[in-house]
């Protein structure tokens, strides 16, 4: 029956939204991976992390990106907060562990974006608030196949009292439950600590790139576009 299957039914069953806990998730992945690696590897080429701070701009910057160089935006926030909404067991942990301004398990969050890249044609993608700390690096490592490419890792640099106010705003017409002053605070400390491990390690290997994001967006994106135009020359 499996063999039947086509790769997206096969990655629906391995890799659904029903999966109760962050174990399985991983179980379910790792079969998938054993079972049919071609699937994923032909849909996975080049990724680029964007990370910063909440409010430090990452989707509009990701957006831009898309506008010009053609790489598919993946959100891990968006996900999580898609997996959320949905219920059950994994959603309410979800809901849970991001109210308390923690971190969700790092398995957790890589299997979804995976489970989101390999729904993806494209061949050049975006991954943004991701990896927050050295567990996600580690389990983003562990997990996907051996041709991806990360060139850089995006760093968008914003204080905290910018972010702040910028959230706060948001919080007028977002809806979202987090965009509240404690939230908030908490989100930003966590940030600030599970974060420097990540960007001292692209340091170390020379694939940080940083970007003061306190600025007009296109501003911003001005720089932003200098690092995508020499990894393109290269």
């Amino acid at each position: 029956l499996l063999l039947e299957m086509s790769s997206n039914s096969r990655a629906g069953l391995f890799m659904s939204g029903a999966i109760a806990t962050g174990l399985t998730v991983v179980i379910g992945y790792q079969l998938y991976r054993k079972l049919y690696p071609k699937d994923l590897k032909k849909n996975m080429k080049q990724i680029i992390f964007v990370i910063g701070g909440p409010g430090s701009g990452k989707g509009t910057q990701c957006s831009l990106i898309n506008e010009k160089y053609g790489h598919s935006h993946i959100s891990a926030g968006d996900l999580l907060r898609a997996e959320r909404k949905k219920g059950g067991e994994l959603g309410d942990m979800i809901n849970g562990i991001i109210q308390e301004g923690k971190i969700v398990p790092s398995e957790i969050t890589t299997t979804l974006l995976l489970n989101a890249i390999q729904e993806c044609d494209n061949n050049k993608f975006l991954i943004d608030g991701f990896p927050r700390g050295t567990p996600n690096l580690t389990a983003w490592n562990d997990l996907v196949p051996s041709n991806v490419e990360v060139p850089f890792l995006l760093h968008l640099q914003c204080p905290d009292s910018v972010m702040t106010e910028r959230l706060l705003e948001r919080g007028k017409t977002s809806g979202r439950s987090d965009d509240n002053a404690e939230t908030i605070k908490k989100r930003l400390q966590t940030d600030a600590e599970i974060t420097q491990p990540v960007i001292d390690h692209f340091k170390s290997i020379g694939k940080l790139r940083v970007v003061d994001a306190n600025r007009p967006i296109n501003d911003v994106f001005s720089d932003i576009k200098i690092h995508f135009d020499n990894a393109n020359a290269h």
